[in-house]
């Protein structure tokens, strides 16, 4: 990719968001949605998919979309994929919005309020899923329910498909329509909220992100195992320990810089808008070699570390079978976020290489929870073309909503349902139109929250910014 995957010229951001131009009763709808989707458990364990895509069918209904627009469909009762079709005049190929209902385990007791109840406090909005990422499904729903009572006929069909089993399980829903019912999505590209977004630092817009292209996530189980006995006559061959050992080596490792087309546009880009020690180590990190004090210092904060490499890290333990017994068998799960150009495969043997203890087994773990003793040969997919269908009218909304305030694709740090539209020949974009501080991302933690004015901002943003894809000579 060329010097064309950067859009806008870098240049200083306002201080302050836009402000929403949402009317009372879209606002009071989307503040609805949001709060019933919250309360909806859609966890993998005990969660039901199908009961969220039920609620957000029953709000289409309402709102005069047709029986025959929609689908309620997946592969078991509890993971029912909602498909909705908003026709429009044919003029373009449809474009398919993918957004995911499930969301991550909470446990009660870690959170002061129960997860799955929607709070406001403070000028936030908390719960499960309120940034990862049912406001995103909250504000489709609300946006295409003030089209579809606005009489609007956009110039192409708008797809839209809230699924089930992203954040884990063996019901990827976006994967299973894609395999069983690729006719109800098939789409020219796809938009995908689960990614990119407003980034501002206390408070002041930074830039707007476009997920361009992401890692590859792929998890490994850690086995250690031994005769055991009884725990009143130890050995040194405890399979705890050796676990623990092990660990602690992959804590301490590094994996080395890894920038890509992307990645390094994007520092580029940053660089001429930040200032001080961070914009000139921006500009360190991209010499041949990086600067590694550069590399060292922007490390510090999460989201360069995991922009600059590949990361590793243990989220997972189970070991022993009694309180008095030297255990048998010590077992880790091991969670990686690989950078594109390398393969699961390839990062098994590298944690092999890294662990450094031959009674240290490392397999491969895939989503559907199987365990095999090697990995797939599979890599992160090429970033798609920056199609001007998409960054045009997205330029235009930025400019009228944060002005001055620079359009940058990055790589994801995490993983999407991309991977699985980009797959299939569907170009697919992560963007959003909500603001998350720096130092404010909660997705899969304790006391998730999204802030409410960024929230509504969001949601007048795609309002504008379907209409604007869907509006086009």
């Amino acid at each position: 990719m060329n010097r064309t995957i950067v859009l806008l010229v870098s240049i200083m951001f306002l201080p302050l968001l836009s402000q929403a131009q949402v009317d009372a009763a879209t606002k009071q709808l989307a503040h609805d949605v949001f709060k019933q989707l919250i309360e909806i458990n859609t966890t993998d364990s005990v969660g039901s998919v199908t009961q969220a895509s039920e609620a957000m069918a029953q709000r289409l209904r309402d709102a005069g979309f047709s029986e025959s627009d929609m689908q309620i469909l997946g592969p078991n009762d509890r993971k029912k994929n909602l498909v909705l079709r908003y026709h429009g005049t044919g003029k373009h190929k449809p474009i398919l919005l993918i957004g995911h209902l499930d969301v991550v385990e909470a446990r009660r007791e870690d959170w002061p309020t129960d997860p799955f109840q929607f709070v406001e406090k403070d000028g936030y909005y908390y719960g499960r899923g309120t940034q990862d990422m049912k406001c995103g499904d909250a504000i489709w729903i609300a946006d295409l329910i003030r089209l579809k009572k606005e009489g609007y006929q956009p110039d192409r069909d708008i797809i839209l498909a809230l699924t089930a089993d992203e954040e884990g399980g063996k019901s990827n829903g976006v994967d299973w329509l894609i395999k069983n019912h690729r006719d109800l999505i098939d789409a020219e590209f796809v938009l995908n909220s689960d990614g990119g977004g407003v980034n501002t630092v206390h408070g002041k817009p930074e830039s707007i992100s476009v997920d361009a292209t992401e890692k590859l996530y792929s998890d490994y189980q850690l086995t250690v195992t031994n005769r055991g006995g009884h725990s009143s006559q130890p050995v040194p061959d405890n399979a705890i320990y050796h676990l623990a050992e092990a660990l602690t080596r992959l804590e301490h490792y590094e994996f080395p810089v890894d920038l890509n087309t992307v990645t390094r546009a994007y520092y580029e880009r940053m660089s001429a808008i930040v200032t001080g020690q961070r914009a000139a180590d921006m500009k360190a990190i991209l010499k041949t070699p990086p600067d590694q004090a550069a590399v060292a210092r922007l490390s510090q904060d999460p989201i360069d570390h995991s922009t600059l490499r590949t990361t590793c890290v243990a989220t997972r333990l189970d070991a022993g079978h009694a309180n008095n017994a030297l255990p048998q068998r010590a077992q880790a799960n091991v969670n990686c976020r690989i950078a594109p150009g390398h393969s699961s495969e390839e990062m098994r043997r590298t944690l092999i290489a890294i662990l450094d203890d031959p009674k240290v087994i490392v397999r491969y773990s895939s989503e559907s929870g199987e365990i095999s003793d090697t990995a797939p040969d599979r890599h992160s997919f090429a970033p798609p073309p920056l199609r001007p269908d998409v960054f045009q009218p997205l330029e235009k909304i930025v400019q009228e909503m944060w002005p001055a305030t620079p359009v940058i694709p990055t790589m994801a740090t995490g993983a999407s349902d991309s991977v699985y539209t980009n797959a299939a020949g569907m170009p697919s974009y992560q963007i959003s139109g909500v603001a998350i501080d720096r130092d404010d991302h909660r997705e899969h933690g304790r006391d998730e929250r999204v802030g409410i004015a960024s929230y509504y901002t969001g949601l007048d943003f795609y309002y504008r910014y379907l209409k604007a894809v869907t509006s086009q000579p």
